[in-house]
């Protein structure tokens, strides 16, 4: 059996779980969430734990189960954040309902619609914010905010994530 599925998922304070059938929801401080268990894989709850256990030929699945269940329990009671910045002259983002307005350098403004199952919050002009419950969600939309202008090798300009290196290349000579 994996080793991340013997490991059991400790429920935070604060956190209502509910198992129903093939499903576990959780109700946090910072929202809610559910998840659908796979077959292979079979579950209990054991005080303030949920034990997995692989079925017959479910031992990769049980692994995969745990650690969604996981993120899910660390959704409802922390959340998920993810940061970016911009790099360049004249980029600036800015968050106007359920839009972000971006200028990337582009001869039009780009627009990106979110939905509210996330939060996108603007700092300052050179910093976006994404935080959310799920943390597929937040990190989906996030790498979607960079390739809308990812960064370039030469002078490093564009939508990075914070703390991101980006490897810069040498000019081209004659």
């Amino acid at each position: 059996m994996s080793r991340i599925a013997k490991k059991p998922v400790v429920i935070p304070d604060g956190v209502e779980v509910t198992i129903k059938d093939r499903s576990v929801s959780a109700k946090g401080p910072k929202g809610e969430g559910s998840i659908a268990v796979h077959d292979l894989v079979s579950f209990k709850r054991n005080g303030d734990c949920i034990e997995f256990n692989a079925a017959e030929g479910g031992m990769a699945m049980a692994g995969t189960m745990r650690s969604l269940v996981g993120n899910l329990m660390t959704g409802v009671s922390e959340g998920f954040q993810r940061k970016l910045e911009l790099q360049g002259v004249g980029y600036r983002a800015q968050v106007q309902g359920e839009r972000l307005n971006l200028q990337l350098g582009y001869s039009h403004p780009v627009e990106y619609a979110f939905d509210k199952s996330v939060t996108i919050k603007t700092p300052s002009q050179t910093e976006i914010v994404v935080e959310g419950v799920d943390k597929q969600k937040v990190g989906q939309i996030a790498a979607e905010i960079r390739a809308l202008r990812a960064p370039e090798p030469y002078k490093g300009k564009g939508v990075r994530y914070a703390g991101e290196h980006v490897r810069r290349k040498e000019t081209k000579k004659k």
